[in-house]
């Protein structure tokens, strides 16, 4: 039987500051329209959207499978540390951010229009991601 220590599920507490993060992206990021927390085994935890709802909970399992797919990529080829995937399509950009909190790992999933300012975004991204981080300490 699991003990509170080792369930993987965030405690609402951590998921409530991580919301509180992502609002500050939609809210301060020009193009984006849709950011979503998920658990590394591709749950949804939270999702705030501008536009087109999606179908959150297969997107979580996707993104999930993504990183961890980005991430035996990376390890073969020897980088280390591998924090964030963007992919560029003809109408719009999606960015997978690794949120490596130490007892309860996430994901960041940010959609966003093709013109929006990458670096802003991932500037924003790498903030929200450090707070999470120690939020969950």
């Amino acid at each position: 039987m699991l003990t509170i220590q080792e369930r993987r599920q965030a405690p609402e507490a951590l998921v409530q500051h991580a919301k509180q993060q992502i609002q500050e992206i939609i809210s301060n990021v020009r193009g984006v329209y849709y950011v979503m927390v998920c658990s590394t085994d591709g749950f949804e935890l939270a999702t705030i959207h501008k536009k087109d709802n999606y179908n959150n909970s297969k997107l979580a399992a996707v993104s999930s499978s993504i990183l961890a797919m980005v991430s035996a990529f990376t390890k073969e080829i020897h980088l280390t540390g591998c924090q964030s995937i963007t992919l560029d399509a003809e109408n719009g950009k999606a960015i997978l951010t690794a949120v490596a909190a130490p007892k309860h790992p996430l994901i960041l999933v940010t959609l966003a229009e093709k013109d929006i300012l990458l670096g802003q975004a991932l500037y924003m991204l790498k903030n929200a991601t450090q707070s999470i981080i120690a939020a969950d300490q």
